[in-house]
């Protein structure tokens, strides 16, 4: 660096978390503009964005120096610890840094900090790192700025004894008060005692006018209110990133402090090897090496497997050969590849986990190609059976890491990752980290609470950004897509400012979490690699890279993935031998059951493992699986690409005998047979390449590759190489070159047999299970989201659309989770009432267990545990009808809750006093001593059913449809499951129980739920309807549509789908198409009529104008007639004036007259 005049050696990125917001690639791209050869990033307590800086900024010919800003601990007041700049000379001070962090970060915290003490720079050695001494917030700083210069020349003194010749006095320039005469004062030290003096510029932010971003940001980290003048506000607009000439201009005085920059560094020298991998040691037996081991497992497994596929010896004989080749073929190259261990390692938890009570899934990805994984128990499914290949996986002319992705079943997957931490070491074994982000409508929430912008305001702003494919749109485009959102930013300052602080922030990482299933497991110490991270001093011990840098590093990453659905099965079947003694060997069955088949030809797949979406739903109708190759298919097929490009309907077409089979060549029926001759898998490209180029499978899976990169280059070579092989396999050219061509138009859509093939396994049992064991499977599916009351709601309308029958909620018959009563009974979970919890079920139970049934309100109260059952989850059971068998009147329980509680901590009292009587004794004399009840009127069915809503999510024992399903069927003919097709538009009604919105082409558009009661149904509304009546749309609300109802093709038979023309609330209905209101009086006015025509015209006046006639039928002794009201008094027929006049004149004489 000879023409280098200065180096920035601080720099918190947005890797700091709490502070910084500096994005990496923009760092290196200013230090380029500033000719900078070097630049550190110096993170607070971290190195979460080392490998990224380290690989960008080689990349663009910079020089990455690595470092962290540390807390360092202070002795004498815990609260105010010092800071301390480390760099890294060397890999020594690498592996050095990494270890202080650690053992920071797995220490007792301070405040939530983690701390470096003295004694750990002692114990860890600092000989390859060079100490900055922190500048304002070191130790020495607050000596010097104390007046205690002894002080300061002692402290100093003991860091130049810590680090020989690498230790370095710091100053800054940044706007700070007292800065001026703390640089005076160091630069005196540093005089006296003979030591190196340095220039830094702490850099928070890129730009001078992100400062404010920067504030913001603080604020979200900390929660403080941007403007809470109490705050403590460290950072200064002079944070951003200055050129040399800015810093050579600021320290014009002090160019030994800027050379000494420079200087560091040139001293600063690491390197870290990218690329290389490093596995762990696989124990084996005394004098047996890896590679033999694997050999022996392999062999002893594969006979396993064999006796199992045939248990008739003679075809077993007769099918070995092609197996034992396959292993040995595999086996060599997983030796020749240097991967033995890993496969060792695999197998090993796996199998422990079989052995141990926690299900396994059969495999996922590539890995199922292998007969090697299936014979040492990695996977479930026989690769040769249904030609999965090898080479998908491991290729040997392609050398890189093996990958394995396992599922556990979610509940025992810690288990499993605790046996790996025993086996290697905790030392050696943690999880990874991610780093939650900034999306789009979190930072409006973030920003608007840190500008105190009411929650409301924000959260409305937040709705207003579309949602495509499950994720936010971006600010930007969320803006140019949204109206509304166009036109505050226009109209109101509080929100483009908002917006403005927002897009700063975007995308900036906010905080650390844990990688869903990656565990690491390193040859030794994991902070010889890398360092690790825990939130809780020690408890969950993640690394500090996140999933690709630490591939990069070179350590191993497993995936311990937990999926569900094997969560549900072993439930199920624990349920199935609970209610019949006998537990299904699901392992065993074989793919041919027809009524598990029935279930996805009838499109019965909610709960059922990877077809439970509408779309697939659709799909599986339509296709009609009648054998496992079918179902392996489906699974494949159902994605953008093969749905768009015609591959499904031929698929569908010559499954059915519509459509002609076209194989090619007889050569390519083996391959492409079961898909009917469409290829649909990248296997089958690679097999076609074998077959008919002559490729072997290795190289068949470079050309797969290349074509779905499609690179020109390789594109043309392999063409080459096609019409070679087909030659010389004695194809004929043109032949070869149409099949390339249509190689490499499916290579773009083809997926991963090996991988659809494994989970078709899963959804073939799920599917079995709730063909055989309906009850015991959606008890156990039911079970497994208890608390996304979504998800309940929809298990529990397809278990009652299946023939089951659901028992509610109850304190005396209820489990925590969901159980099978019989083979056609469910009873709900008290887990699923919001508001319990799980200690406070199990405390229930627990009561309940020990001495009875509950006898009633009072018996519970003073038998449940009172430090977790409390009046909140007491009011939720109630709510629920978790008491209904105890006392059905439930607005007089939820009123006596206090009083019950009162008389059980009375009681409790009583007990301790050694009282001689007993408030709760049970029986007559209980009865006539005890509390009573306190007596309210009972809930109407509306109000016990949206009592219910609040308790379990949904309505569950009834449905406020049925209220007004007379009245509604007076206009709408058909309820919604009677719909049919017509031309002409037709009227429909429900109650609005979901609604979601995309942008399309045409604008936004909106997917209205409605359920009736007898079916659900989804209606499509374009942007011009939706703009003119959006405001109609209301959950829990009757909604009246008029639209279109046509033949959904793709659904199948008998399905329909509906795009609305006109939204209508039940009132406009009313106004619609009632003649009148008719109000019949009966004498009653005859006492006092001034006041009931005065009644009259208040109880009518909110309600005009409107488009209801009304008539006054009036009769008395002596007379009657029947008064019709003028247009000016017509009125809007909503459900508060109806109410309002029943109440008055009593619902005989109210009546809405329809034509």
């Amino acid at each position: 660096m000879p023409d280098a005049r200065f180096i920035h050696l601080r720099l918190h990125s947005e890797y700091s978390i709490t502070d910084g917001i500096v994005r990496l690639d923009d760092a290196v791209a200013r230090a380029v503009r500033c000719g900078m050869p070097a630049l550190a990033l110096t993170d607070l307590a971290n190195l979460f964005g080392l490998v990224k800086f380290y690989t960008a900024a080689r990349g663009k010919g910079i020089k990455p120096l690595l470092g962290s800003d540390v807390h360092l601990a202070n002795e004498a007041d815990a609260d105010r610890p010092y800071r301390l700049l480390l760099l890294c000379r060397s890999h020594r001070g690498y592996l050095q840094l990494c270890e202080l962090l650690s053992r920071a970060y797995l220490s007792p915290r301070v405040r939530g900090r983690a701390e470096i003490t003295r004694r750990m720079l002692q114990e860890v050695g600092v000989d390859g790192l060079i100490a900055l001494s922190g500048a304002a917030a070191g130790d020495i700083a607050e000596a010097l700025l104390q007046g205690n210069r002894q002080q300061a020349v002692d402290r100093a003194r003991l860091w130049q004894q810590l680090f020989p010749g690498a230790f370095y006095l710091e100053v800054q320039r940044y706007g700070q008060a007292q800065q001026e005469s703390l640089l005076i004062a160091t630069a005196d030290l540093a005089d006296d005692l003979d030591l190196p003096l340095v220039a830094t510029h702490p850099i928070q932010f890129l730009e001078r006018d992100d400062f404010k971003a920067h504030e913001a940001r603080v604020c979200i980290a900390e929660g403080y209110m941007l403007g809470d003048p109490r705050r403590p506000r460290p950072y200064t607009e002079e944070q951003y990133f200055q050129s040399t000439e800015e810093m050579v201009d600021l320290f014009a005085d002090l160019p030994e402090a800027l050379e000494n920059s420079v200087e560091i560094a040139k001293r600063c020298n690491l390197e870290i090897t990218l690329g290389k991998s490093y596995l762990p040691a696989f124990p084996t037996p005394e004098g047996v090496t890896l590679d033999d081991y694997l050999r022996r497992q392999a062999i002893a497994g594969l006979e396993v497997r064999l006796r199992q596929l045939f248990p008739d010896p003679a075809e077993r004989a007769q099918r070995r050969p092609a197996y034992d080749a396959r292993l040995q073929l595999e086996t060599e190259t997983i030796v020749q590849m240097g991967f033995p261990g890993y496969f060792l390692i695999v197998a090993d938890f796996i199998n422990w986990a079989k052995n141990n009570g926690c299900p396994v899934g059969p495999g996922r990805g590539s890995g199922a190609g292998s007969v090697v994984a299936y014979a040492l128990g990695i996977t479930d499914l026989d690769p040769l059976r249904y030609a999965l290949l090898f080479e998908r996986f491991l290729n040997p002319e392609r050398v890189s890491m093996p990958d394995f992705d396992i599922d556990f079943c979610q509940d025992n997957r810690w288990r499993v990752i605790d046996y790996v931490r025993q086996k290697y070491g905790a030392a050696a074994v943690s999880q990874i980290v991610t780093f939650g982000t900034m999306s789009s409508k979190a930072v409006i929430r973030d920003v608007g609470r840190v500008l105190d912008l009411p929650y409301n305001f924000c959260d409305q702003l937040a709705k207003l950004i579309p949602v495509e494919t499950n994720k936010p749109l971006s600010l930007a485009k969320a803006i140019a897509a949204e109206p509304q959102l166009q036109t505050r930013i226009a109209d109101e300052e509080e929100v483009r400012e908002l917006f403005d602080l927002a897009a700063r922030l975007e995308d900036l990482t906010r905080n650390v979490g844990m990688h869903a299933g990656g565990v690491l497991i390193a040859p030794g110490k994991l902070t010889d690699f890398c360092p690790v991270y825990s939130a809780d001093g020690g408890g969950s011990v993640v690394s500090q890279y996140d999933k690709d840098d630490v591939e990069k590093i070179g350590l191993v990453k497993f995936d311990f993935l937990g999926l569900r659905n094997l969560t549900i099965i072993q439930l199920a079947v624990d349920y199935v031998e609970q209610l019949s003694g006998e537990r299904p060997d699901l392992a065993a069955l074989s793919f041919d059951d027809p009524q598990a088949y029935q279930v996805l030809r009838d499109g019965n797949t909610t709960a059922i493992f990877q077809v439970e979406s509408e779309g697939m739903k659709k799909l599986v109708r339509k296709l009609a699986p009648d054998r496992f190759e079918d179902i392996i298919a489906v699974l494949a097929l159902y994605r953008p690409g093969p749905l768009g490009s015609g591959m499904v309907d031929d698929f569908i077409l010559r499954k059915k005998g519509q459509q002609r089979i076209d194989y090619f060549i007889d050569d390519l029926k083996i391959c492409l047979e079961p898909t009917y001759g469409v290829i649909v898998y990248q296997e089958q490209v690679m097999q076609i390449a074998q077959i008919i180029g002559g490729y072997t499978l290795g190289a068949a899976d470079l050309l797969r590759r290349a074509m779905g990169k499609k690179k020109a280059e390789e594109m043309a070579l392999h063409r080459d190489l096609m019409r070679a092989g087909a030659k010389k396999q004695g194809y004929d050219e043109k032949l070869a070159m149409q099949l390339f061509d249509l190689m490499e138009k499916f290579a773009e859509y083809g997926f991963n047999k090996s991988h659809t093939a494994a989970y078709a396994v899963v959804t073939y049992h799920t599917a079995w299970l709730k063909a055989h064991h309906c009850a015991a499977f959606m008890a156990a599916t039911l079970s497994s989201d208890m608390d996304v009351t979504d998800t309940v709601k929809i298990f529990h309308d397809d278990a009652v659309a299946n023939g089951l029958r659901i028992l509610g909620p109850d304190v005396n018959a209820s489990a925590y989770r969901f159980t099978p009563v019989d083979r056609g009974t469910i009873r709900y979970g008290l887990g699923a009432v919001k508001g319990t919890g799980e200690q406070a079920v199990h405390a229930i139970l627990k009561a309940r267990e020990a001495d009875g049934p509950f006898h009633d309100l009072f018996d519970f109260c003073r038998r449940a545990d009172k430090r977790l059952v409390n009046r909140r989850t007491i009011e939720a059971l109630i709510r629920a009808g978790a008491f209904d068998s105890l006392d059905p009147h439930r607005a007089r329980l939820l009123a006596s809750v206090g009083i019950a509680i009162e008389a059980a901590e009375q009681a409790e009292r009583n007990a301790m006093q050694a009282s001689l009587f007993d408030l709760f004794e049970v029986g007559e004399q209980g009865a006539e001593h005890g509390p009573g009840y306190v007596e309210v009127p009972r809930w109407s069915e509306r109000q016990q059913l949206d009592e219910e809503k609040l308790a379990l999510g949904y309505y569950f024992s009834g449905h406020p449809f049925h209220a007004v399903r007379a009245e509604v069927s007076r206009f709408v003919r058909k309820p919604l499951a009677a719909l049919e097709p017509r031309k002409e538009a037709q009227f429909l009604a429900g109650l609005v129980v979901g609604v979601r919105s995309k942008i399309t082409a045409r604008g936004r558009m909106a997917f209205i739920q409605l359920d009736d009661g007898t079916s659900t149904l989804e209606v499509s509304v374009f942007n011009e309807t939706l703009e003119a009546e959006r405001d109609k749309i209301t959950e829990d609300e009757v909604l009246i549509v008029e639209g279109r109802v046509q033949r959904d093709e793709f659904a199948g038979e008998g399905r329909v789908k509906v795009v609305a023309e006109r939204l209508l609330t039940l009132a406009e209905a009313r106004g619609r198409f009632a003649r009148h209101l008719r109000l019949s009086l009966n004498g009653q006015a005859s006492s006092n009529a001034p006041g009931a025509v005065h009644r009259l015209q208040t109880l009518l006046a909110p309600y005009t104008p409107g488009d209801c006639p009304v008539r006054l039928a009036y009769r008395n002794g002596d007379a009657a007639c029947e008064l019709v009201f003028g247009d000016a008094s017509r009125v809007r027929l909503e459900d508060d004036l109806l109410s309002a006049v029943r109440e008055w004149l009593g619902s005989d004489n109210v009546c809405v007259d329809y034509a």
